[in-house]
């Protein structure tokens, strides 16, 4: 090919789709002449992991503007594709669906949230970080705000948000390998991890950027086969986003028919029945309920370092700009179908006169599928004939929401390869932003905290061995931690999207736009607004009841506040930064000119 690697993307991946696809063909042709469903799963993710592995190893580099920003170099069409890669978590492939299926409309404030939050991100963050010309998040405020003090708990916030981000990713991963696998879930956690650093290790952001690309592609095909498929199916055509409305009000009578809301009379350790009206009407607690969740997960999204990092690999700040336009395109592609998806699985479940539904079916002639009893193997599905009647109700059928996507192609009888296609989808989905969690907190540990603060003389050599030392123990550490199931991802999610909501929102904003904020303004709203917020969540999970609604996965709304009070009276009450700081702030948002650091800092 003629020009350089960056001149010949479109053309790289466009043989990359082209591969992926034959590759689905050859698995649809072996289905046929026999090949068993077990082989395809362990086809489709061992194909597409050893893909990535072969990316990452491609991309290894010892160049450090490579290995923490990639060299400054993603156009921003692809920056968008890694982006939503990166944001595309086992949150919102495996579970999001899963969770408007369990929890119906109120569920769509994540989506809402998730992609309100990318206003912010071009209108307050991303082209304001790149013109500054840092490699972290720890790194804008360490220099803007002064001394080590602030860029420690920078880090500190960090560290605790993108974990806990990357156990629920780990988790996904061990979700996906358990059924594709046949192996049990606490094994399939640490067969994810192994994935994910092999990605990572080597080329760091590069890498990482180069996976994402290739992970995104398998991963919005994956999720956008078994919907179409399934909607034409079941009649409303090849473009259900616009026609489900229908399945909306099938599933509203047959509520009423099966009895959603009815207790079940037993209960399974991690599964779920349906007990949520798909449609209810909201109360004045649920829509402030709806717009708390909204609010969280857009500042959370604001917040996040993994994905801000993401914008410091652009050119130049309008590429950085333009990124997030991108960025929010790709994302619309998957949560536009989510709630298509969620609607026509349960519709397939819960409809008796379609051949694959289940309720109101003999319970005998149930308990004997395939899917059914595979699913119920690896203790993500249950179902019971508590009653003895010998029919299956819906409170009778037990279900881990994470495992709604998973399973739609199976509900909806489908295909095998399509199954193995999303498993690889899924794992793409967890990966991608596994990965790019795993090297925030990495390159947050090595740049700040060893190299700025505890070894400013290592040499390049010296701080990328220790990122990736660094990059192997954290990801040991998530495995383990997601080998508990503490909480079910989309729980998880949620969590670190609060804490980092909590911590970093007001000192990022407020040190682009407010030149009065200072050392210590930031330091108080980062301690303050993260020990608030992770105090009520403490208090909640040891049995502390919610105030006005404000549950779990909304603790932002107690620490947000909390960060702004103190960050604005603390530097109210101290002295105002220097005239040079003042001067960079001014200087960061003017789109042209130099980057404000150095290119080695």
């Amino acid at each position: 090919m003629k020009g350089g690697f960056i001149e010949n993307l479109p053309r790289i991946y466009g043989l990359y789709t082209g591969g992926f696809i034959v590759f689905i063909l050859i698995m649809a042709l072996f289905e046929q002449m026999g090949m068993s469903a077990e082989t395809i799963g362990i086809l489709f993710v061992a194909f597409t992991v050893v893909i990535y592995a072969a990316i990452g190893w491609l991309s290894r580099t010892m160049q450090v503007d490579a290995y923490y920003v990639a060299g400054r170099e993603v156009p921003p069409v692809f920056n968008g594709m890694a982006t939503a890669a990166d944001w595309m978590s086992g949150a919102s492939f495996v579970a999001l669906a899963g969770g408007v299926y369990f929890g119906g409309h109120g569920y769509l404030a994540f989506v809402v949230g998730w992609t309100g939050g990318y206003v912010l991100v071009a209108s307050l963050m991303a082209p304001y970080l790149r013109k500054f010309g840092c490699y972290t998040v720890p790194d804008f405020i360490g220099t803007r705000y002064g001394g080590n003090l602030a860029r420690l708990c920078a880090v500190v916030v960090l560290v605790v948000a993108s974990f806990t981000y990357v156990t629920a990713q780990i988790n996904a991963t061990g979700t996906i390998a358990s059924r594709a696998l046949q192996i049990p879930f606490e094994v399939g956690v640490w067969f994810g991890l192994l994935g994910i650093l092999l990605c990572s290790m080597l080329g760091g952001m590069r890498a990482v950027t180069w996976t994402q690309v290739a992970q995104y592609i398998v991963l919005i095909i994956a999720y956008l086969a078994p919907v179409i498929w399934m909607s034409n199916k079941q009649g409303f055509g090849i473009i259900p986003h616009f026609s489900y409305g229908e399945a909306v009000l099938k599933i509203a009578e047959l509520e009423v028919t099966h009895g959603v809301g009815t207790p079940a009379t037993e209960s399974v350790a991690g599964v779920r029945v349906l007990t949520t009206l798909h449609n209810a009407p909201g109360t004045g607690l649920s829509s402030w309920k709806f717009v708390t969740l909204a609010f969280c997960m857009m500042a959370g999204t604001a917040s996040l370092p993994h994905i801000l990092m993401r914008y410091f690999t652009t050119a130049t700040v309008k590429a950085a700009r333009n990124s997030v336009g991108w960025s929010l395109f790709f994302i619309f592609l998957l949560y536009f179908t989510a709630p298509a998806l969620a609607t026509l699985t349960k519709l397939q479940v819960m409809d008796p006169s379609l051949p694959t539904g289940i309720i109101g079916k003999a319970f005998a002639d149930v308990a004997a599928l395939d899917w059914i009893q595979k699913w119920s193997s690896v203790g993500m599905l249950a179902i019971r004939d508590s009653n003895a009647d010998g029919i299956l109700q819906i409170n009778e059928f037990f279900m881990r929401p994470d495992i709604v996507v998973l399973a739609t192609p199976e509900i909806a009888g489908l295909p095998y390869v399509v199954s193995g296609l999303v498993a690889a989808g899924g794992m793409a989905a967890a990966m991608s932003t596994a990965d790019g969690l795993l090297l925030a907190i990495a390159n947050a540990l090595s740049h700040d905290l060893y190299y700025k603060i505890i070894d400013p003389k290592a040499d390049t050599k010296t701080r990328l061995i220790v990122a990736r030392i660094l990059l192997i123990l954290i990801g040991a550490a998530g495995a383990a931690v997601a080998s508990l199931k503490l909480t079910g991802i989309l729980g998880a999610v949620a969590w670190a999207f609060c804490f980092a909501a909590s911590g970093l929102f007001f000192p990022l904003v407020l040190g682009v736009w407010w030149k009065r904020a200072n050392r210590a303004g930031a330091i108080a709203g980062m301690v303050g607004g993260f020990a608030a917020g992770t105090a009520y969540l403490v208090y909640l999970r040891t049995g502390g009841d919610p105030w006005i609604g404000i549950d779990h996965l909304r603790f932002a709304i107690i620490g947000m506040p909390v960060s702004l009070v103190l960050m604005v009276a603390a530097s109210l009450m101290t002295e105002e930064p220097s005239k040079e700081i003042q001067k960079m702030v001014d200087d960061t948002r003017v789109p042209r000119g130099k980057e404000i650091l150095s290119a080695d800092h």
